[in-house]
């Protein structure tokens, strides 16, 4: 681009702007000013494959739409992919909501800039405290990798233990970021991860591995339920007390909506419970739209440990009258900075608050007709695909998502698959090597019978 355009949408890009700008700062160029922070080998040598700045904005608007338009979306193709980010309904009163400009822009502030959003987060941590069985919950972070990770991180510091319990059945790129959140601490506070094995018959973790591994050095032992090939971990409670015996602490991570129909995880001795809530009335968003969540039972020494900003509700000078406002909010990284137990940055509570609309336009019965929809549609699926020839499903007792066994190359399939305008499950022979070829298919609410059904012929003649 010539020095003397001047760009529409950067109004100081007009050159004698830019030469006044730099000689006040006392700056030859605008690289001048990144050299101390930015080493050369970082620099890119040659020029980017970008097309020539576009003036008119109807002209920018068509050509980013043709950009747009070689993307496939979920809207285009049936998809049964899943593996941590689900495509359910989104009830259009969740997008108004979250659209408002009191929640949409109120990023972060003390009561001063509240505008109900300090309610709003109260009345996440109370929807999904419900729906877990739990009662303390905070602000969402990242995603389920990130709660997950700074869970384990409380058990280690309830325990004053460096050890960890981890099954393989669990999502690998959540273990990659519970791995790192292990390892991201100083020489002495590393935390050990040593992996269960998990029954090739059932799919749930080995028990056996379990209290083989299990010692007075291990702070806890983390697993997910339903686990990451869906199925659901039916000895929770013997893993439970397997753990207490030790001393540790139990941390679960969960898909809240299976919550419907499964016992929440304060049944079966659950300490720490973390899990994703974009099941929960938020769209996929291109793989985004993560909102990770951490509750536990109302004891200090839980509360101490949160990472996340706590909402709280209390009474104010005015009797009868009542405020929300952020609970023990100094011990949290915001105020002590290098001094906190833990770090958690940008939140996601836009997407806490929008789950929370989505609780409670569901209430229980409607989370109960949910789950079971699911589950039998799931199930009537696995039913439909084990009939055709070169097909397995290894796992039953399993909720929205299975693994899918396949004599051919899952990657070919998903290739052929593309052209009757399906995405197949998402491929883990690599993850998982001891199934095969397998992928991990997933079935919500938003799977008609016909889709079902249309899923069952595509492969028919795929694998013909």
């Amino acid at each position: 681009m010539e020095d003397n355009f001047i760009h529409p949408y950067i109004p100081n890009s007009e050159s004698s702007v830019k030469s006044s700008l730099l000689k006040y700062i006392g700056a030859k160029n605008a690289n001048e000013l990144y050299e101390e922070m930015i080493p050369s080998r970082l620099l890119l040598k040659s020029s980017m494959n970008l097309p020539a700045p576009i003036p008119s904005e109807s002209d920018l608007r068509k050509y980013m739409n043709k950009l747009l338009a070689k993307n496939v979306t979920t809207d285009d193709y049936i998809s049964f992919l899943g593996s941590g980010c689900w495509k359910h309904y989104v009830p259009k009163v969740c997008e108004a909501i979250a659209s408002r400009s009191e929640f949409l822009t109120a990023y972060a502030g003390g009561s001063h800039s509240d505008l109900g959003r300090f309610q709003a987060n109260f009345e996440f941590q109370s929807l999904i405290c419900d729906l877990l069985g739990m009662e303390v919950s905070g602000i969402p972070t990242y995603d389920w990798g990130s709660a997950a990770g700074n869970s384990i991180r409380m058990a280690s510091r309830l325990t004053s233990r460096k050890e960890i319990l981890v099954p393989r059945n669990i999502g690998p790129a959540r273990r990659y970021i519970i791995e790192n959140f292990c390892d991201s601490a100083d020489p002495s506070g590393k935390i050990k991860i040593k992996l269960l094995d998990y029954d090739m018959d059932s799919g749930r973790i080995d028990l056996e591995s379990l209290e083989s591994e299990i010692s007075e050095e291990t702070a806890g032992v983390y697993m997910e339920n339903p686990n990451y090939l869906g199925i659901i971990e039916s000895d929770a409670r013997k893993i439970a007390d397997i753990v207490h015996d030790f001393g540790g602490e139990l941390v679960c991570g969960v898909d809240p909506i299976s919550l419907g129909i499964l016992s929440p995880p304060s049944d079966y001795g659950v300490d720490i419970t973390c899990g994703e809530a974009q099941s929960l009335g938020i769209h996929m968003h291109a793989g985004g739209g993560s909102c990770g969540f951490i509750a536990t039972p109302d004891e200090e020494r839980y509360v101490a440990e949160y990472p996340l900003r706590l909402i709280s509700i209390t009474e104010t000078e005015c009797d009868g009258e009542y405020g929300f406002g952020q609970a023990m909010y100094e011990r949290t990284s915001y105020i002590s900075r290098e001094s906190a137990k833990d770090w958690v940055g940008t939140t996601t509570a836009l997407w806490g608050i929008t789950a929370a609309v989505y609780l409670s336009l569901m209430g229980p019965q409607g989370m109960r007709e949910l789950g079971e929809h699911i589950i039998r549609k799931s199930h009537y699926t696995a039913k439909l695909l084990e009939e055709i020839n070169g097909v397995d499903i290894p796992y039953t007792g399993f909720f929205k998502e299975f693994p899918v066994q396949f004599q051919a190359s899952v990657r070919d399939i998903n290739e052929k698959l593309l052209e009757y305008k399906i995405l197949g499950g998402k491929e883990i022979s690599q993850d998982y090597t001891a199934l095969g070829n397998s992928a991990l298919y997933c079935v919500t609410e938003m799977h008609s019978l016909s889709d079902i059904q249309y899923l069952k012929s595509s492969l028919m003649e795929v694998l013909r």
